[in-house]
C-alpha cells in the first residue's frame, strides 16, 4: 500500500465543514478514479493532516489525471476557506505540502 500525507493549516472549528466536503466527494466515483483506498483527516493544534492510502504506488499519477475533473476542481475550491498552506511562500500544489516518510513498518514483514 502507498500512502501520502498532506500537511496544512486549519482552524479546529472548520473540521466539520471539511469532513462534510470530503464525505460528499468520497460519495462519488472520484476516489476510485484516483486509486484512493482510504482517506483519513486529522487535526492537531491548528494543523491539518490528510492521509490518503492507495493500493499501489501510482496514486500520484492517478491524482494528476483527476485534477482536471470538475469534481476535483470544485472540492479544491470549496476547501480554500478552511485549509491554508503550511508555508504559503513555497506552496504551488498539494505536492508541496506532502510529508516525507522516513520510516515504515508493517506487521508480518
Amino acid at each position: 500500500m502507498h500512502s501520502t500525507l498532506i500537511v496544512a493549516r486549519m482552524d479546529l472549528a472548520a473540521g466539520a465543514d471539511v469532513a462534510k466536503l470530503f464525505a460528499e466527494f468520497d460519495g462519488t466515483e472520484m476516489p476510485h478514479l484516483m486509486g484512493t483506498r482510504r482517506r483519513q483527516l486529522f487535526s492537531y493544534r491548528g494543523l491539518y493532516f490528510h492521509l490518503q492510502d492507495f493500493d499501489e504506488d501510482n496514486g500520484g499519477a492517478l491524482i494528476e489525471r483527476a485534477k482536471t475533473d470538475p469534481r476535483f476542481i470544485r472540492i479544491s475550491e470549496d476547501l480554500k476557506p478552511f485549509i491554508e498552506a503550511y508555508d504559503p511562500a513555497t506552496w504551488r500544489s498539494p505536492a508541496d505540502a506532502m510529508a516525507t516518510r522516513f520510516y515504515d513498518w508493517e506487521a508480518g514483514k
